[in-house]
């Protein structure tokens, strides 16, 4: 195949959706690269790097059958893909509405790296996964430099601080890591889940569970995500995280749902009752945020309350993010034309294929479109 590596034009986005590894890899499959001149500067990786390894850099995406991204294309771009060529990248179906039609009129053919089934064998492609990963990590490093205090418990001539308190609510695959980073750094950390059957989970990576009682499975979803819950539970959760959050100095909110706006989980009166000098890291910006008053890609303060809507840590960090996302591109890659012949019978090959020749593959993808 002919596959062709765009450079990324979205703001604050700084990775690329292939390694030197990957290259190597594709070209030693008799896969032809062609990689646009300066696609990997922002992630520190050179043109001559990409040469070294096999790829050419130029890109005529008229003449290229298979395209990786990170990011949806943009429309310029849209139009010069070349007519039943095939698109892999990360692809929120709400977020890309409005050029659907155009995906369908050039019949091509799409694949999400957002919609891979939670699988143990889809494990390995699970680029949510890796990148909430770098996020969760992340967003601990930046609240410790936004907070007052100290993160670990410090015994000095002086007398002893005390160690930060550091609650992480949501269901995010951000979270564990987010625990595990925040216990490193010494604080004492909580989590919240709408899912009870992570609270092992939780307290084996060092974190106090706090749970809202029910009687059912609320928040468990299909394949491992979490899902709506009932206004009774919202209830309930509501007046637990008002009590727990007005004693942190750190809170990262990790709840997103796939294709639907994030959950609040955060008021303006929870955000007031926080000490001043404390921190939010939302790591549900990019859908709306988990805060009421999280504003997407901004640094804001409330009553002294700093609330960081930044929408994509991963970005920041993208020299290991974008190796990361390429492994995970490839591996999905690999299992989608492992035969002569796309298998439809195949549970990640069906979950990730949104349109399939301008035909509409995905039940979630029909679902908007016929809500339109």
């Amino acid at each position: 195949m002919k596959i062709g590596i765009l450079k990324e034009t979205r703001e604050f986005e700084n990775r690329i959706s292939v390694s030197v590894e990957t290259v190597k890899k594709l070209v030693a499959s008799n896969h032809s690269v062609y990689i646009e001149p300066g696609a990997g500067s922002e992630s520190y990786t050179s043109d001559e790097e990409f040469i070294v390894s096999g790829a050419q850099i130029n890109l005529d995406l008229s003449d290229v059958d298979l395209i990786f991204k990170v990011n949806p294309p943009n429309n310029s771009e849209l139009e010069k893909i070349k007519d039943n060529s095939t698109i892999i990248s990360f692809f929120q179906i709400k977020d890309e509405l409005e050029n659907i039609q155009s995906y369908i009129n050039k019949k091509l053919t799409v694949f999400s790296m957002s919609h891979i089934p939670r699988t143990t064998l889809a494990q390995n492609m699970d680029a949510l996964s890796s990148q909430s990963n770098i996020a969760g990590y992340k967003a601990v490093v930046i609240g410790a430099d936004h907070i007052s205090k100290y993160m670990p418990l410090l015994m000095t001539a002086a007398g002893t601080i005390q160690p930060a308190k550091v609650l992480i609510p949501g269901a995010g695959v951000a979270r564990p890591a987010a625990i595990a980073t925040a216990k490193r750094l010494g604080a004492q950390v909580f989590a919240f889940d709408v899912r009870p059957v992570v609270k092992e989970q939780v307290e084996s990576l060092g974190a106090k569970f706090i749970e809202v009682e029910s009687e059912t499975e609320e928040g468990v979803g299909e394949g491992g995500y979490a899902k709506e819950v009932s206004d009774e539970y919202k209830r309930k959760q509501s007046e637990l995280i008002k009590e727990t959050i007005a004693k942190m100095d750190l809170v990262i909110t990790t709840a997103l749902i796939p294709e639907r706006p994030a959950p609040i989980l955060i008021d303006k009166n929870m955000v007031e009752s926080m000490k001043a000098g404390s921190t939010i890291i939302d790591l549900a910006a990019v859908n709306g945020g988990n805060c009421e008053l999280t504003v997407r890609d901004k640094i804001s303060t409330h009553n002294g309350v700093i609330i960081d809507g930044r929408s994509n840590l991963p970005g920041t960090m993208p020299k290991h993010s974008s190796d990361l996302y390429s492994k995970n591109l490839y591996n999905l890659f690999n299992h989608i034309y492992k035969d002569e012949n796309i298998d439809f019978e195949d549970e990640i090959v069906n979950g990730s294929m949104l349109i399939n020749n301008g035909k509409v593959h995905s039940p979630a993808l029909k679902k908007f479109l016929d809500k339109d």
